[in-house]
């Protein structure tokens, strides 16, 4: 039992001697050794405010009241940061020698400002002159740094950006500041928006922080989405090496980086996959190559460059497949013959998104409206005016060149001067209108300006003018042959040999009066309207059969009217009438014109001169009875 009692005893003194010992901890010098620690790592001065109390859990260490660290000489804000209070643990082995070893501290619900100045510097670098006294020889150590309960602004004053984050909460461990750090942090941005995690580690931590590139590993993910980076780094906003990309939804991630709402569009990467080579410099710009993503369906390669300050500033290069871009248009054709245009509004705002110029090779490229094969179109983007300049591109068998606007500076427009060569008229008007009566090969050239923020709006709105040539080819609907033969042309085809026309456009309607089309035989003009933005058709066309009548020629004019789904094609007896009896109209105006001045002569009694008409005669001899009246006045 002594041996028990002796035990109890000894644990009895070193509970009293514990606890005097906690009583007596030397609160204000653990608070000036992590206060000093602070600056050493920070190279800023520090202010506490009130008192300090002692605090047993969950560490033994200190508490105390608002903290306050400076802000860089150049900012106009006084504190990089303000913290309700500074939580301190110690190391308990250490401080029974009597020394004060710093093991965590934890910053209570700090406001921390993140500065970038106009010239690329930011807040949080740190050079090795302020970082301790004589380039500190002391050697600091931060076992462990949290942050709970925070808020982050990060404002970029070289383009007058500003983000802000909330529920930040943070964790630093940083044994040895020349060493290795491992860093978690979690927040969210201002106003809603996935959760923002990062993890990875530095190298070197306070070489890191004075601008030195050291390795650097690093994972961020919102959501299911994940960014990872491998490479070398500094604080000052340089980096170099190989990014990975898993984004299912590349919306929610940009709107966790307050990058903006919504997804991109189908196609341009909704889902993100892949991973490329990355060259950051000072945090302003940004260099991809060997770059290697699937966008959504798509597989795109290439390099791209790119400068953030402001508006980004971008030049790339890009490689592709089979390139599906069918919902920029909104869905695959412009609506079957009876729908009309779409007048769903059109989203133009990505034009503003970024200046530069993107060049583009690919295999095949579908617009959902029409569809091109091999393709290497330039795009060029200025202040929400994007030009779309056809460097080579295949398709409906034939070749398109030209250039393709879209201005969306003050309301959307479009326009272009573009040209064909060879094109397949049957597969371009079916994909473009629902068009299919009319086939064969083309050369055209259109010049074009359409207004209005849907496509509704835009063909209702069209103007301009064009051309276009064929050979050979087929007009289905109409057989003219027929038609000439026992003016029965419903139903069948027509083929000719050769077709041109000119037209002009105004307030979405198409005007042409030079139609010319020849097959054997058969010559046939035309002129009308077609409504491009009514999805109409008002035309009268005319063939002529050359050899009829003893070479005189037959014409029976067709009038094609109606909606382009269903039109009505029917012959035009009083142009037919105009036509084919022009000479016997002449002829009986002749005659019965005759029998009016013969029947004029014989009732007024006055005879006519050769050539002189009846009406001329009364005014001769109207003229002779004054004269002769005023000569027996004289005598």
């Amino acid at each position: 039992m002594r041996w028990i009692v002796r035990i109890v005893g000894a644990l009895l003194v070193a509970v009293v001697l514990l606890v005097g010992g906690l009583l007596l901890l030397p609160g204000e010098k653990i608070a000036q050794v992590a206060v000093g620690q602070i600056e050493a790592a920070t190279g800023r001065d520090v202010t506490v405010e009130g008192g300090v109390e002692l605090s047993f859990y969950p560490v033994l260490g200190v508490r105390t009241g608002p903290v306050t660290i400076a802000n860089a000489d150049w900012s106009e804000e006084p504190a990089m940061l303000r913290a309700e209070g500074l939580s301190v643990g110690v190391g308990t082995t250490a401080l029974w020698r009597g020394q004060v070893k710093i093991r965590a501290i934890e910053l209570l619900s700090p406001d921390i400002l993140l500065e970038r100045s106009r010239d690329g510097t930011g807040n949080w670098e740190i050079d090795g002159e302020s970082a301790g006294s004589g380039g500190r020889q002391l050697a600091v150590s931060l076992d462990r740094v949290e942050v709970t309960d925070g808020r982050l602004r990060y404002v970029d004053h070289s383009d007058g950006s500003r983000h802000g984050f909330e529920s930040v909460d943070a964790t630093l461990l940083a044994p040895d500041l020349d060493g290795r750090a491992d860093i978690d942090l979690g927040l969210r941005m201002e106003g809603g928006g996935e959760r923002l995690y990062l993890a990875g580690w530095v190298e070197q931590f306070m070489p890191f922080l004075q601008g030195e590139v050291v390795p650097v590993e690093a994972e961020l993910r919102a959501g299911d989405g994940m960014i990872d980076f491998e490479g070398r780094a500094n604080a000052s906003g340089d980096a170099e090496g190989r990014v990975k990309l898993d984004l299912p939804r590349t919306g929610a991630m940009l709107a966790a980086l307050g990058e903006g709402a919504g997804d991109p569009p189908d196609g341009l990467g909704r889902a993100i996959r892949g991973e490329t080579l990355m060259v950051l410099k000072n945090g302003r710009t940004l260099s991809l190559r060997e770059m290697a993503l699937r966008l959504d369906d798509n597989a795109i390669n290439g390099d791209l460059d790119m400068t953030l300050d402001g508006k980004p500033q971008v030049m790339a290069r890009l490689y592709a497949g089979a390139l599906d871009l069918a919902a920029l248009t909104g869905g695959d054709g412009g609506g079957g013959p009876d729908d009309g245009w779409s007048r769903d509004p059109l989203d133009a705002s990505g034009l503003g998104a970024f200046d530069g110029q993107l060049r583009l090779t690919a295999d095949s490229v579908d617009l959902g409206t029409v569809a091109f094969g091999q393709s290497d179109v330039t795009l060029t983007v200025d202040r929400s005016r994007a030009v779309f300049s056809l460097n080579a591109l295949k398709g409906y068998g034939g070749d398109f060149g030209g250039e393709f606007v879209m201005n969306n500076r003050s309301g959307l427009s479009v326009g272009g001067d573009l040209s064909m060569d060879g094109v397949e008229m049957r597969e371009l008007l079916n994909d473009l209108a629902g068009v299919t009566r009319l086939s064969g090969e083309a050369d055209g050239q259109l010049r074009f300006l359409g207004v209005g923020q849907s496509t509704d709006a835009i063909m209702k709105s069209l103007s301009g003018e064009g051309r276009v040539a064929m050979g050979r080819g087929v007009i289905e609907g109409v057989d003219l042959d027929r038609l000439m033969r026992s003016g029965d042309g419903s139903g069948g085809t027509t083929i000719f040999d050769e077709l041109a026309a000119t037209f002009t456009m105004a307030e979405g309607d198409m005007r042409n009066d030079d139609l010319g089309l020849m097959l054997p035989g058969v010559e046939a003009t035309g002129k009308g309207r077609i409504g491009l933005g009514a999805r109409d058709i008002d035309y009268l066309f005319t063939p002529v059969a050359l050899n009829a009548r003893g070479g005189r020629g037959l014409a029976i004019p067709v009038r094609i009217r109606g909606p382009w789904s269903d039109p009505r094609i029917t012959p035009d007896l009083a142009a037919a009438i105009d036509f084919n009896l022009d000479e016997e109209k002449k002829e009986l105006e002749r005659k019965a014109e005759e029998r009016v001045q013969e029947e004029l002569r014989n009732r007024l009694d006055v005879e006519t001169q050769d050539g002189e008409k009846v009406e001329d005669a009364l005014k001769r001899k109207a003229e002779d009875e004054i004269r002769r009246g005023l000569m027996r006045l004289l005598e």
